[in-house]
């Protein structure tokens, strides 16, 4: 079997990660800040250590600003239902996912909000000229800013976009679903006002884990008010962090997973795992671009890209490539619009979408041949 899915969820795990899940439910099982024993301190001391190892990797310095949550989704539906009042006006991208854009279509009913979408191309993820011009002319609340596309791999320039929203006092919001663990992160230097995070992929955790970062000053309005564990003698919500949006029990389990895979990605390195993804996916587009028929959607070649490679073949449909390489050629890969609508009418392949092969760590470049071999098969060529 040849997974290269990881765009969606990263698989295989490290082993590390269900150890440490297994050593949660085996030994400690107790909930965090709900009692005084040892076993509920131990699970305080699983969500604290998980915080510390985010903001070594992100390289923030406050563990209490990192807010979990199940997935990058609840995190953005965090900030924007947080964030956004009747009548706000938004910029986003074209490559932007539903993640976002269904949040934001909710929030145009319920808030008459203004959204304004930069348009993106196949080989371009901002038109920065564009996009200076409309913060020059209308007055945002809020833009987010998709930092990789799950579609092409193109990378959002933060370097560049974050300063210009700072001088028009615009609130950033970056959806860092793919790039959290695929691309180097200095937060503290590029100062956003959030970043949106999830656990299940290039952090090596398990899927309901995620979160956000807040930047001190940002503190949208809370989803959800309940039990924390602290200043129980108030029926009022809390309003220090994290504790403000961290109500109910924690998916301390998933958390210790994730833990784990934080750790995993500090003992190999990030750049030794980002070098041998980028090499795999090279490899694919390199290869791709050699087979008749076949058309592959990428970034401009000097731009740093994720290792995610989008591609369809003429003549065949995206679900009939997919299902004969899970069938055929027991290969995983993920085909359709990738709940990503607009980023596929952007590049011009909606409504069918395209295949995606998405490689991860655990994959090898032997791997990447045998990929290669199948779809030139597909597509009509020569098994070389």
């Amino acid at each position: 079997m040849i997974y290269l899915d990881n765009a969606a969820t990263s698989f295989p795990k490290p082993k590390t990660v269900s150890a440490a899940m297994l050593d949660y439910l085996e030994n400690i099982g107790a909930g965090p800040g709900r009692s005084g024993h040892q076993l509920a301190a131990a699970a305080g001391r699983i969500l604290f250590q998980t915080r510390k190892a985010l903001i070594r990797l992100f390289r923030l310095n406050d563990p209490g600003r990192i807010i979990f949550s199940e997935n990058a989704t609840a995190a953005l539906n965090l900030a924007l239902f947080g964030l956004l009042r009747p009548g706000d006006r938004v910029l986003v991208s074209g490559l932007q996912h539903n993640s976002v854009m269904r949040p934001l279509r909710r929030l145009e009913e319920l808030r008459q909000i203004t959204i304004d979408i930069l348009p993106g191309t196949a080989t371009s993820h901002y038109d920065l000229k564009l996009m200076t011009r409309w913060c020059e002319q209308k007055k945002y609340r809020l833009a987010v800013i998709n930092h990789g596309s799950n579609v092409i791999g193109s990378r959002a320039p933060l370097e560049a976009m974050l300063p210009l929203l700072k001088e028009y006092n615009i609130i950033s919001v970056i959806d860092g679903a793919q790039s959290a663990g695929a691309h180097p992160l200095d937060l503290n230097t590029l100062d956003p006002d959030i970043f949106c995070f999830t656990g299940h992929k290039s952090l090596f955790g398990p899927p309901g884990t995620g979160g956000l970062y807040l930047k001190a000053g940002i503190e949208p309005h809370p989803l959800t008010y309940g039990g924390t564990g602290s200043r129980s003698e108030t029926e009022f919500q809390p309003e220090f962090l994290p504790d403000k949006y961290e109500s109910g029990t924690p998916n301390t389990v998933g958390l210790a997973g994730l833990k784990a895979g934080l750790e995993f990605i500090e003992e190999i390195g990030l750049k030794n795992i980002i070098e041998h993804e980028r090499v795999l996916a090279e490899t694919l587009r390199h290869s791709l671009r050699k087979i008749p028929g076949l058309t592959l959607y990428e970034p401009r070649p000097d731009d740093k890209k994720l290792p995610v490679v989008s591609f369809t073949l003429a003549g065949l449909n995206c679900s009939e490539i997919g299902s004969r390489l899970d069938r055929e050629f027991t290969i995983m890969t993920r085909v359709g619009l990738h709940c990503a609508p607009r980023a596929h009418q952007s590049i011009g392949t909606f409504p069918q979408g395209t295949v995606r092969l998405s490689p991860g760590y655990f994959n090898n470049t032997e791997e990447m041949a045998e990929v290669i071999r199948a779809i030139s098969i597909i597509a009509g060529g020569h098994d070389d």
